[in-house]
């Protein structure tokens, strides 16, 4: 058969489109999957994906057989039988293995056994019941658990007033509301008064009413003078809108004499924010200062404030305390420790929680087809104290601790205002 130069010109085009199709279709999807069984399920590779995240992400540096080793015991665990054998104790392994457990279970059970699978894997992650795996409402509660943000309660709604309303309306909404409930003392009016009392002050003050129309999230500090001129911070957590809190009130102090001490109470904080730290410290001690490092796979990585100009205001306060107890923890002892470090504060409670891991979520890729989208919450690091040694299991020890039977004559050697310490003391009564 004789072909002109036009129909081998067509002949070759065809063959080269036919051969990029059969790329796309076969040699580009091998290419995403790293074994033929991640290509051929979409629950080994879910579970795998998992795995790879793990490597990558986890604080701490993770042998490939001993991963391999956990995921074997979580299938096992999750298939509910008594031995699962490796062919081989590498990925490749784990993978093919997934494969055959998943390809004779039953349609309807596959995604429960892959979700089981991976559950069971990062619930035993060291620290345990810290690293796992979330849907999207789950994630969703987990960032605004952070930001402090209660998707359930709207504060305009509880005074019956329109998004935005001014601070005016806010409060003859408060006073119509209280009125309304004068002559009633049962229980549950008391606890509509405390909402109502919430909702006024959020609302009715205008730099937390800015924070809460931007964000939705509620105050985490609360604050006052005391008889000493000092000012008391009480941090009930630590979100994304604490620094402007903290902010807004240390404001309040300029072209004024600076408090007469600070006091920084993070009793019962279970921190939040990791940021806030760097940030917070910047106005003691400006920019592009070392401030702390964290753990991860083998290495430091030393955090430094950014380009915040430190508050002159800070640099007067000579009597300053941060209080701790048992219920410090996270990032609240990580600024405990950061406040012994750099010695701009004493330290008065007693020993932390010793939570001092840094959690992260991240995206999985892969679709079970159920609706829904995974990521995983891993503890990606661990911060350090002061001495060099991990936060977590450890803890922070104050610089005071009320467990000494003489803490009280402590805190009038450390602090040389007695006026300070006497209001130090009531706030430690509390």
């Amino acid at each position: 058969m004789i072909f002109s130069k036009k129909t081998w010109f067509f002949t070759l085009l065809v063959v080269i489109i036919a051969g990029t199709v059969c790329w796309f279709v076969f040699g580009k999807s091998d290419s995403l999957y790293k074994t033929k069984y991640e290509r051929e399920s979409v629950q080994v590779r879910f579970d795998m994906e998992i795995f790879d995240k793990i490597i990558e992400n986890y604080w701490q540096k993770v042998e490939e057989k001993d991963l391999v080793e956990l995921f074997r015991l979580s299938l096992t665990k999750a298939a509910s039988t008594t031995e699962l054998t490796l062919k081989s104790k590498d990925r490749n392994g784990i993978a093919k293995l997934l494969w055959e457990v998943i390809d004779k279970a039953s349609e309807t059970s596959r995604k429960d056994l892959a979700l089981n699978t991976g559950v069971i894997a990062l619930a035993n992650l060291a620290p345990q019941g810290r690293n796992g795996l979330l849907s999207d409402k789950e994630e969703t509660a987990f960032r605004d658990n952070v930001n402090n943000i209660n998707r359930d309660k709207n504060l305009y709604n509880t005074l019956g007033l329109p998004e935005g309303a001014d601070v005016e309306s806010v409060e003859k909404a408060y006073v119509a509301s209280v009125d309304k409930l004068k002559d009633d003392t049962s229980p549950e009016a008391e606890a509509k008064r405390e909402e109502l009392a919430q909702a006024r002050d959020i609302l009715g003050n205008e730099n937390s009413k800015v924070i809460y129309d931007e964000t939705k999230s509620e105050p985490t500090l609360s604050n006052q003078t005391l008889s000493s001129g000092a000012l008391y911070l009480d941090l009930t957590k630590i979100s994304n809108t604490t620094l402007q809190e903290v902010a807004n009130r240390l404001a309040e102090f300029e072209d004024k004499k600076p408090p007469a001490g600070l006091i920084l109470d993070l009793r019962g904080n279970a921190g939040g924010a990791l940021d806030f730290a760097r940030y917070f410290f910047s106005m003691f001690i400006g920019p592009n200062q070392y401030v702390y490092d964290y753990f991860h796979q083998g290495e430091l990585k030393p955090e430094r404030t950014p380009a915040f100009n430190k508050l002159e205001l800070l640099s007067d306060v000579k009597n300053i305390a941060v209080l701790t107890d048992e219920n410090t923890q996270s990032t609240s002892e990580l600024l405990a420790s950061i406040f012994k470090r750099f010695r701009l504060a004493k330290t008065v409670g007693v020993q932390t929680k010793g939570w001092g891991t840094v959690e992260n979520t991240f995206p999985l890729k892969t679709d079970l087809g159920d609706g829904n989208k995974y990521s995983l919450l891993l503890v990606h690091s661990l911060t350090l104290r002061e001495d060099g040694e991990p936060i977590e299991g450890r803890g922070v020890e104050p610089d005071i601790n009320l467990k000494n039977t003489n803490w009280r004559q402590q805190l009038s050697n450390t602090f040389p205002s007695s006026a300070f310490v006497d209001d130090l003391v009531k706030v430690l009564s509390k």
